[in-house]
């Protein structure tokens, strides 16, 4: 296991997927999903509710969880990258849209048991698309840069 493509792999698909996720943000959560995110105000964290939202209070706890689950995701597609054919980009994008299927899959199972309107389901959904195939294209150039596949 090469732990520097991990870490750096992992940071660089953190990275792109943020700023990727925070440019998206605005249409997706802050227009289309405004009006449904206060008809649901009940699930939302506290800071959230707020007028104006808290998020910076969040960020802390968003960036550990987001930078711990990119070294899984790196280290997930460092295992998986051998049985991925094409460029590193490619490669990338194949891993990105696993990844993206799977949490779609995962989005099905739990919106049949947290009451959101679709609405919310469907673009969370998009969203996660964007920046999990961008966030793991860029992974499968990092790791190739660094370790390269043989």
């Amino acid at each position: 296991m090469n732990w520097k493509a991990i870490v750096l792999g992992g940071l660089a698909y953190y990275v792109t997927a943020f700023v990727v996720s925070m440019a998206g943000g605005v249409f997706i959560h802050e227009g289309v999903l405004d009006e449904a995110y206060r008809a649901t105000e009940s699930f939302w964290r506290p800071e959230l509710v707020q007028d104006p939202p808290d998020m910076a209070a969040l960020m802390p706890m968003w960036i550990t969880t987001g930078i711990i689950t990119s070294f899984i995701l790196a280290g997930i597609y460092m295992v998986f990258r051998g049985a991925l054919r094409g460029p590193a980009w490619q490669r990338g994008l194949k891993f990105g849209i696993a990844m993206w299927l799977w949490g779609a899959c995962l989005m099905a199972a739990w919106s049949g048991v947290f009451n959101l309107p679709s609405k919310i389901w469907i673009w969370w959904g998009i969203d996660a698309a964007i920046y999990t195939i961008i966030g793991a294209i860029v992974l499968g150039i990092v790791a190739e840069k660094l370790a390269p596949s043989e």
